[in-house]
């Protein structure tokens, strides 16, 4: 008889887990907290981006769904080696090796992404987020190229397509509210009263950013105020499940992907916008300008690296200031360059023709030292070195604490605008230990027969921060590796 596997959750992790585990004739039912309306986890809050392994663009023509886009002849791709994405990894990693978790991720994101494809799991280039336009050429950097079609919705519904042509069902406003023991192993799940018997589980059910109590015991205080960019149901139910079943913690519980967000915004993702508009909240073209806090003060390197190497630091960086939030200042000489989110109907800002008339205008800032920085910012411009968004392009601002070290351009001409924003918080890192099937493990070092973890809830795989795009890769590569793990095992 087939297996019967149960998934927690119905997020990309917990669909890819479900794919692979109808792949090998599993019988397979998804359990999912939400609604049908508010299923899919984290994913359709994202932009669908994602990170991985590839040599040029015969790599990425057979996933996308447009291979005939007349753009594409005029787009210098690049490539993204395994040794890059690695060195990329360990820049975040706070001086750590590369993980076991890392390493999996880096060696089988490239095959992940073609056997989704091959599941009719199809992408596009990220023209309008990725790259510039260069001597008449779309240049792409950082690495990040595709995304799905329709961002994380279109993920989420090509995802589920693919579980539901192969015979997979999905149960909804089904929490899932204890694990059945029988001895050691996991025989099944509770939905409140309903017992469901199994021959494996999954846990999919994503971290615990949503559950404020969680995050000021494992984060600290300043996490209280942070704003949930996705859904609110992942409360670390699978965490908690997990550990009454002798699962050990494993990962960084401090550590987490948090991004610059508009002040202003609901306290959780908004899926009332359309696919286009849920990521509007985010405000990450501070590259483009400076971040002051309170005090009237840098706080960060604006121009360390591109963007998707800092944005999912920065938002933490803005919880650890005084009052958790700051303003971001741009001249109108980026009013252009600026991602679209700047422009969103909601977006929340201030402007003025002068900088005195804007820092005014800020509240919640020291008005006078915030006008002393942007003076001092201006006259530490490099103002030998062009300015170019396609590259780190040495235009420095030198001497202050912190130094912005590329894309540094005065900010003198009006009008100026200032944008409120607080840190956002996406996913935590903190988790639990997997081998290679998947299965969760105990402190002693031995499996939990009958469970397995995928997604958010698989620690090791980031600490002190991530490339952009990196995170829906490693849900569909863990996911991946526990449905066949529990289809098989």
């Amino acid at each position: 008889m087939p297996k019967f596997v149960i998934v927690v959750g119905t997020g990309n992790a917990a669909l890819c887990a479900a794919i692979a585990a109808l792949e090998t004739g599993a019988d397979v039912l998804l359990l999912e907290k939400a609604d049908a309306a508010l299923a899919g986890g984290n994913t359709k809050y994202t932009a669908g981006a994602m990170r991985f392994a590839y040599d040029g663009a015969s790599d990425l023509i057979p996933l996308l769904r447009d291979p005939e886009d007349a753009r594409l002849p005029n787009t210098d791709f690049g490539s993204y080696t395994t040794e890059k994405f690695g060195q990329d990894l360990l820049g975040f990693n706070d001086g750590r090796a590369l993980s076991d978790e890392q390493q999996v991720l880096v060696k089988t994101s490239g095959a992940t992404m073609r056997w989704l494809a091959s599941h009719d799991v199809k992408f596009e280039p990220i023209y309008s987020r990725q790259s510039f336009e260069k001597e008449g050429r779309h240049v792409f950097w950082g690495g990040l190229t595709l995304a799905a079609e329709n961002e994380g919705v279109g993920l989420f519904d090509m995802e589920l397509a693919a579980v539901e042509r192969m015979g997979g069902t999905v149960r909804y406003d089904s929490a899932v509210t204890g694990l059945i023991m029988d001895g050691d192993a996991v025989v099944g799940v509770r939905v409140g009263d309903e017992e469901i018997r199994a021959d494996a589980v999954i846990l999919a059910s994503g971290g615990f950013e949503a559950n404020a109590d969680m995050r000021v015991t494992h984060m600290g205080p300043n996490w209280e105020a942070a704003k949930v960019r996705g859904t609110p149901h992942n409360t670390g139910d699978g965490l908690v499940m997990a550990r009454a079943a002798g699962a050990m913690d494993y990962g960084l519980f401090a550590g987490c992907h948090a991004t610059p967000m508009d002040l202003h915004m609901a306290e959780f993702g908004g899926l009332h916008l359309p696919p286009g508009e849920r990521k509007n909240y985010r405000k990450i073209s501070y590259f483009l300008g400076v971040m002051l806090n309170a005090e009237g003060a840098r706080f960060v390197d604006e121009g360390a690296n591109f963007r998707n190497y800092t944005y999912a630091q920065y938002g933490a960086a803005i919880l650890e200031q005084p009052g958790q939030f700051a303003w971001q200042v741009f001249d109108s000489k980026v009013f252009d360059l600026l991602y679209g989110e700047y422009r969103f109907h909601d977006a929340h800002f201030v402007e003025a023709d002068t900088l005195e008339e804007l820092v005014a205008l800020m509240e919640g800032v020291d008005g006078s030292a915030a006008l002393a920085t942007l003076h001092a910012f201006n006259a530490a411009v490099d103002d030998s070195t062009p300015f170019d968004p396609t590259a780190l392009d040495g235009k420095s601002a030198k001497g202050l604490t912190p130094p912005k070290s590329h894309w540094a351009q005065k900010i003198e001409t009006g009008p100026f605008r200032a944008f409120p924003v607080t840190g956002g918080i996406t996913f935590t890192y903190g988790g639990l230990k997997v081998n290679d099937a998947g299965s969760v493990m105990t402190e002693a070092g031995s499996p939990i027969p009958g469970l397995f973890a995928c997604g958010e809830l698989v620690g090791g795989v980031f600490f002190g921060g991530y490339p952009g795009g990196s995170g829906l890769t490693s849900g569909a590569v863990f996911g991946r590796r526990a449905g066949y793990g529990a289809a098989q095992g």
